[in-house]
């Protein structure tokens, strides 16, 4: 990955490529290990649904609305991101080498690196100095060298690129969500409002997602760790999915395009036109309203499909 990579269009850098051979990361005893590797696939009927937003909040550019009613076929989307351990077993049953792997660097968080790397970092921009290229971070060691996933089996897999994610689907016989089926998902059968669990603040009257706490991006809560929860933190929303707000975002099949719900059909859209970037929905731990308050339903982005990071991650689907 070049350090001269470009700023991402929100709290994510982008990167025209993703390092160094994969060793597979340790999986815990076997029957908590036949526990975290199960897809718990919520089976979600379809139908009709109000898609997008007009409100005042939207990101500009981004193509939220014009909010449309959109028809969906019936899906399975599974309950949480897929973990270390999922993906861990993928990499062993296949010797899957990441992009961030064959590159030899990723994109990290400036916080979750210790004190004496910090210093020594250079950040990937000016725009966004709170982001780092890391040597050798990757899924399995998502601070560089000296970090590891052995104490994080059920946090959400990062710094995996879209192919990453493709090459996981085909092993496990699933597929990434459309962005339609992300959202109906999200909405958790709730027309119109701002989160997967309503219109009420995601810090009352307790944090609801693994959003930024504190002062972005120098200033967290002393009582919030910079980085990811576990994929089944939190309450699930209505329809019993976790953490389709905050904590990674989530890559979708469609290519990305600000005029997504102008070109796209309403029945099943899916945006197949080549677009340079791919689809990403939710959020991450490090939106803060101060800066990017994507952890909304309606809120999208798009990235490089060889992008890495420390807080991109993804759920899988399935027809």
């Amino acid at each position: 990955m070049s350090a001269a990579a470009a700023y991402g269009g929100c709290c994510l850098p982008s990167a025209p490529d993703c390092g160094a051979q994969s060793t597979a990361a340790q999986l815990p005893q076997p029957d908590r290990l036949r526990s975290l590797l199960e897809h718990d696939f919520v089976t979600l009927g379809g139908g009709l649904f109000r898609m997008g937003s007009d409100a005042v909040d939207c990101i500009p550019g981004n193509g939220e609305g014009p909010a449309r009613d959109v028809w969906l076929s019936p899906f399975g989307l599974a309950a949480a991101t897929v973990t270390n351990a999922q993906f861990g077993a993928f990499v062993r049953a296949t010797h899957h080498v990441t992009d961030a792997e064959r590159v030899g660097s990723s994109f990290v968080f400036w916080l979750q690196l210790p004190e004496p790397l910090r210093q020594q970092a250079q950040p990937v921009s000016r725009r966004i100095p709170w982001w780092i290229e890391v040597l050798d971070a990757c899924w399995q060691r998502p601070e560089g060298l000296g970090s590891h996933i052995a104490e994080r089996p059920d946090h959400p897999v990062v710094h995996v690129s879209w192919h990453d994610a493709q090459a996981y689907c085909r092993w496990a016989a699933c597929r990434l969500p459309s962005e339609a089926e992300w959202e109906f998902a999200a909405r958790g059968g709730m027309a119109g409002t701002r989160y997967s669990w309503g219109d009420a603040s995601p810090f009352a009257p307790s944090p609801r997602c693994n959003i930024w706490r504190g002062g972005f991006p120098d200033a967290p809560a002393p009582d919030w760790p910079v980085g990811t929860v576990v994929a089944l933190a939190f309450d699930p929303n209505p329809f019993g999915l976790h953490n389709m707000l905050g904590n990674v975002w989530e890559w979708c099949e469609d290519w990305f395009d600000p005029a997504y719900h102008g070109i796209t059909s309403s029945a099943d859209p899916l945006q197949q036109k080549t677009s340079g970037q791919r689809s990403l929905r939710g959020g991450s731990f490090l939106c803060h309203d101060s800066y990017c308050n994507r952890y909304r339903v309606s809120a999208r982005t798009g990235n490089t499909a060889l992008t890495t990071a420390s807080n991109i991650g993804f759920r899988v689907a399935r027809s």
